[in-house]
């Protein structure tokens, strides 16, 4: 296992692939329980941020030992992880909390969900998060995560305002709401991947993209200029690799190829480019590296399932 600061990935490698990755949420919750209540939640197919805004209890994953909540203490939980929320009262001698299943109480209301177990003044208040975090169609940042990652945060480090200004934004409805609470989420998912640099907490092995340093470095080249003239033998240099071990490592670490992340890269820059409608499409081929619009086209239609005229019209 890697540990220790002298593997981690560097600042400018890191730098990178935070510039270069796209997050949006999938859901944006708000979660109260009261004092002697449980608040049971099922598994979502999305990794989620809960942050919590005041009050203290615990945040139990199944399988895993139980999270202290206190403000300010922040916990992404993996995709698929079925949790819970226990409000402080089991301190004070309730034994037997009352259980409300969230899911089945959750309420929509201008885009967030108000989820609420008990009356009253909230022991706990979180504002939840579900995200994705992503490559294009290439790498899902988080999708490999197994068990939570937990970070003490402060009120200077102003999480929270972020989380309610993305919640202010959906309210609103107004236009480009959607883009400026992803934003905003983005700057969440910044401030606590900067922490993989210098947490003493070594969570950064949990990512299986950022626990290799030379792989990361090569994937950084690609995820930041993706129609330049990339290689196998210019990446695995790159990472200080031999062609074989860097294919070996990279396709380990990665989940596929090389090329073939390449390929989706070069696609997701390739279908932003094509929405706006305002680059001609033997400019888009260029940009994203092909030499021919025809291997463009077969490229195209590969990841999105139709041709790059029909995607525009499609977008537009």
């Amino acid at each position: 296992m890697l540990t220790g600061p002298a593997v981690r990935i560097s600042p400018q490698d890191l730098n990178r692939l935070l510039k270069s990755l796209e997050v949006s949420f999938v859901a944006l919750a708000e979660c109260l329980v009261s004092e002697g209540y449980c608040l049971e939640m099922g598994s979502i197919n999305a990794p989620g941020i809960h942050y919590n805004i005041r009050g203290s209890g615990r945040l139990v994953i199944k399988g895993s030992p139980p999270i202290e909540l206190k403000p300010h203490t922040l916990v992404i939980v993996p995709p698929n992880a079925p949790f819970r929320i226990e409000a402080d009262g089991f301190h004070r001698g309730m034994q037997n909390l009352r259980t409300v299943d969230g899911l089945l109480v959750a309420v929509s209301k201008d885009s967030i969900l108000h989820i609420v177990a008990g009356e009253g003044d909230p022991e706990v208040m979180l504002i939840c998060g579900y995200f994705d975090a992503c490559y294009g169609s290439a790498v899902n940042l988080f999708g490999t995560l197994t068990t939570p990652i937990v970070e003490q945060f402060s009120e200077v480090d102003r999480l929270d305002t972020m989380l309610k200004s993305a919640i202010g934004e959906l309210v609103t409805q107004e236009v480009g709401s959607g883009a400026m609470s992803s934003a905003l989420l983005k700057l969440v998912i910044v401030n606590i991947l900067r922490r993989s640099l210098h947490s003493n907490n070594v969570w950064v092995e949990r990512f299986s993209l950022l626990r290799d340093p030379q792989i990361a470095r090569a994937f950084a080249e690609m995820a930041s200029n993706p129609g330049a003239p990339h290689t196998v033998n210019s990446l695995a240099q790159s990472a200080y690799l031999g062609r074989s071990a860097f294919m070996a490592r990279f396709t380990d670490v990665v989940g596929q190829p090389p090329m073939n992340v390449l390929r989706d890269l070069r696609m997701r820059q390739a279908a932003e480019q094509l929405q706006t409608g305002q680059v001609p499409i033997e400019q888009v081929v260029r940009n994203t590296g092909y030499e021919s619009r025809s291997s463009f086209a077969r490229a195209f239609r590969k990841v999105f399932g139709m041709d790059p005229s029909e995607y525009r019209s499609s977008t537009a």
